[in-house]
């Protein structure tokens, strides 16, 4: 149950949580906590819904389902099981963007955290992001040769415990920025109109519904998760449900005590990153300890989303090229030992370039789209509805036989329909926000 947890609170105690101060400074003190409390319990619910999809048919002797995709196709079959496959895919593509966007700018904030210590908070210290996601870049295609998720655990263990230490760096300068300022800054309604255009109002209102979205998104690896536990069936749905509840209370603590923070230190100015945006500048040390502890998170976070791609891509090669040695053969590498401890390390040729190229692909899209906020909320519009709610719910009607029509079936629906109208409206006001963006933007021009 704990290493299932690590992994859950390592995807989804991402970069997401650093944005919440910004999404309730656009939705205020009333609807800010509130959405994000609807989020959580929608995401917990559904989640629930997921792990007992684990197995097909019988809880203790069904077909296990090793992924979210073969869970769709045990379920439900046809043309949603492509649907499924392309927006996961897809959204893991997206997570791995925005990964590196975020990993970047944490790196950049180093710098200009030192610069603004040294030179004063009045100089521009423009500094290019291109060179640090090539050094993320970099680390990633290192540790994307890690074969499984059976292998990544203690990654995901450091990556969790890396997640609490800059989230409780934010909250602890969010605490201390409010104290200074003798009092809680902000409004009942958020963002006031005149100093956003009402049109603007409306669209950094659905983009903040995409940031939480994205703040809470793991669904999509849920099954990938569930598959790494070590107990008897049916027992692997029950835990999986115990970490799901762990995991979700102390990530919507954790996002509540942050968001709401970040928004009472800063009010309407909250940045759209909090410990990257320089709400705060000093103490400049415990900055660059909080970035630090996001990148080395996110290294371990990108792992945990990628894996899932990674697994199918491979899984589909070796099955139309069952005899290639370059899909299905390894390379045996000498390790730079001393001659009596010599060891080879075993290399598939197909893992280390297709991997690879994915990180590269990945890292020079990065480069050309660097805006965290914008990207962050069109991934969680993206994403939610078709892989947190609809194929759970989908799958949970099919397994367990739930009467069309009946009262659980029509509310399960009704479910659904609120949170595709909500991930439409997010995703318009994402789309607005990246528009707006271009406008003004320059790639690889220093910022």
């Amino acid at each position: 149950m704990w290493t299932a947890s690590a992994h859950i609170i390592t995807a989804v105690i991402g970069s997401g949580v650093l944005s919440l101060g910004w999404a309730i400074a656009q939705l205020g003190w009333v609807a800010g906590p509130v959405v994000m409390l609807l989020f959580s319990l929608v995401t917990y619910y559904t989640s629930s819904l997921l792990a007992d999809c684990y197995r097909s048919g019988d809880p203790s002797t069904g077909k296990r389902n090793y992924t979210y995709m073969d869970a769709v196709n045990a379920n439900l079959s046809g043309i949603k099981v492509q649907i499924c496959g392309f927006l996961q895919y897809a959204n893991i593509v997206g997570v791995a963007i925005g990964y590196t966007i975020a990993a970047s700018i944490s790196m950049l904030a180093i710098r200009r955290a030192n610069c603004f210590h040294q030179k004063g908070h009045g100089n521009p210290c423009k500094i290019s992001s291109t060179p640090y996601m090539i050094i993320f870049g970099v680390a990633e295609i290192f540790f994307s040769q890690i074969p499984d998720f059976d292998q990544i655990s203690w990654l995901s263990i450091l990556a969790a415990v890396m997640s609490f230490t800059y989230s409780s760096i934010g909250l602890g300068l969010g605490v201390v920025q409010v104290i200074a300022n003798r009092g809680v800054q902000g409004s009942l309604t958020g963002i006031t109109i005149g100093v956003v255009t009402p049109m603007d109002k409306v669209w950094r209102s659905l983009q903040a519904f995409g940031d939480v979205a994205f703040a809470y998104s793991y669904s999509l690896i849920l099954i990938e998760i569930q598959d790494t536990i070590r107990a008897p069936p049916p027992s692997e749905s029950t835990v999986m449900k115990r970490a799901t509840v762990v995991s979700v209370a102390v990530t919507t603590l954790f996002y509540m005590l942050c968001g709401c923070m970040g928004y009472a230190a800063f009010g309407d100015g909250a940045p759209g990153n909090l410990l990257t945006g320089f709400g705060f500048y000093e103490p400049f040390w415990l900055l660059d300890v909080a970035n630090a502890a996001i990148v080395v998170h996110l290294v371990g976070a990108y792992q945990v989303y990628c894996q899932p791609l990674f697994a199918f891509v491979e899984k589909w090669a070796a099955q139309r090229w069952p005899d290639s040695a370059y899909i299905t053969g390894e390379v045996e590498v000498p390790l730079p030992l001393p001659a009596s401890r010599r060891r080879c390390c075993k290399v598939n040729l197909f893992r280390a370039t297709w991997r690879t190229a994915f990180v590269v692909a990945t890292t020079v899209v990065s480069m050309l789209l660097p805006f965290f906020n914008d990207v962050v909320g069109f991934l969680g519009a993206l994403g939610f509805w078709p892989l947190t709610v609809y194929f759970p719910v989908e799958m949970y009607v099919v397994q367990k036989k739930v009467p069309r029509w009946s009262s659980r079936w029509v509310c399960l629906q009704m479910l659904s329909l609120g949170c595709l109208v909500i991930s439409i409206a997010a995703a318009a006001g994402s789309i607005a926000g990246i528009a707006s963006d271009l406008k003004v933007y320059r790639p690889f021009k220093s910022y």
